[in-house]
């Protein structure tokens, strides 16, 4: 036991007692790109053989693992050609881009999903915003549509998961915090409110019901439909129903920020605060800011990381930091991940099939993607850095 708790003294201290370092972001796009061309090579000779996989998730056992259209995660590679269009101002990324944006163009018509935000928007809200393409603020518009059929007024929050009815009636996760920001996106293409306060019913529902004093917040809220209240606060991908799951908490801090840009709500910015300083300050945070897949494992020292965490944490706290009295704390602590990403968790160029992060863990409990590259990391990193030069 002794020699347990050294190495956590050792390993861990608060992310806000170290010194951050900056990150050169031509360099870091630079490699980021090198990679993506050894990702597209990759993707393109698995499409030869299933042309229904349009999109690249991760390396499981050694293997690459595509996905299709209908996948959570089939937006963020396309979202990323985006960001190198962004970035490069090359008109080769700009035609991957759409090339590749189109293959999850069909899922503006599910409405048998919360993850639209994903899916949808992070590719055609970028591509929209980039080019002003007028077929893309169509297939954003379908998409919030489609979200809001998800919607039930009684319990006041999108529904998440339709699966494993015997579990839950009416699940709702944190991760759904972050598909909010293609209904206020809507209002603003349309001027229909009603996408705008389905978003803000959502997030002050989720406000009250999701999360602990110590702004940690459940993975899982059940909720009856009939009359509102909560049924049961449990977890799916984290360690325990009490435990805080690291993505988890990372979408919170997103999540909570972009609601405060969208709406000026200060109860917004006091979230995102919280969730900021639970994050940053915990006592198993490592030094290096890329935390454990849960702040409540109890194998922490040895559990495994969550670049992908890190990666969305770091996105939001560079722009929690234009609103906030903390922001020059908050963009310490960002410079510090990003720089950890930038350096310990970059896959080196040609390997990991071309993903830019390692060691991300997706599904911990039911031992999927543990310790590997996944394409929200690489996503949310690619954000982080264009938001680090802001």
């Amino acid at each position: 036991m002794k020699l347990k708790l050294i190495l956590l003294a050792v390993s861990v201290w608060p992310i806000s007692m170290v010194k951050a370092q900056q990150v050169d972001v031509a360099v870091a796009f630079a490699l980021a790109a090198k990679q993506t061309d050894v990702l597209i090579q990759n993707v393109d000779s698995a499409r030869k053989m299933k042309p229904n996989l349009v999109s690249p998730r991760t390396v499981e056992n050694g293997q690459f693992k595509m996905v299709g259209s209908k996948d959570w995660t089939s937006g963020f590679f396309p979202a990323e050609l985006w960001y190198f269009y962004q970035y490069t101002k090359d008109k080769k990324w700009l035609k991957l881009a759409e090339k590749y944006t189109e293959d999850v163009k069909p899922e503006q018509f599910n409405t048998g999903t919360h993850d639209l935000g994903f899916m949808i928007y992070c590719p055609f809200g970028n591509g929209y915003r980039l080019t002003g393409d007028p077929a893309y603020k169509a297939v954003i518009i379908q998409a919030a549509k489609s979200l809001s059929t998800r919607f039930n007024a009684k319990a006041g929050v999108i529904k998440s998961w339709d699966h494993n009815g015997d579990k839950w009636k009416y699940p709702v996760i944190i991760d759904n915090m972050m598909n909010l920001e293609l209904l206020f996106e809507t209002t603003r293409l349309t001027g229909d409110s009603s996408f705008y306060r389905i978003a803000v019913k959502h997030a002050n529902t989720t406000l009250k019901n999701h999360f602990r004093p110590d702004f940690s917040s459940y993975h899982v809220v059940d909720y009856d439909t009939l009359t509102g209240k909560v049924l049961q606060k449990v977890t799916a991908q984290g360690y325990a129903n009490e435990s805080a799951w690291a993505r988890g908490q990372a979408w919170a801090l997103y999540g909570y920020t972009m609601c405060y840009r969208e709406t000026k709500n200060k109860a917004y910015l006091t979230q995102a605060d919280g969730v900021a300083g639970f994050i940053i300050n915990h006592k198993v945070t490592p030094a290096d800011g890329i935390p454990y897949w849960d702040y409540n494992d109890p194998k922490i020292p040895e559990a495994s990381r969550d670049a992908s965490a890190a990666a969305i944490t770091a996105s939001a706290l560079y722009e929690l930091a234009k609103y906030s009295a903390s922001g020059p704390k908050y963009k310490a602590a960002a410079d510090k991940i990003l720089h950890s990403l930038s350096t310990k968790y970059i896959n080196q160029t040609g390997s990991n099939y071309g993903f830019i992060l390692a060691h991300s863990t997706g599904h911990r409990p039911a031992k999927s993607e543990i310790d590997v590259p996944i394409n929200y990391a690489d996503y949310y990193y690619l954000e982080a850095l264009l938001r680090s030069k802001q």
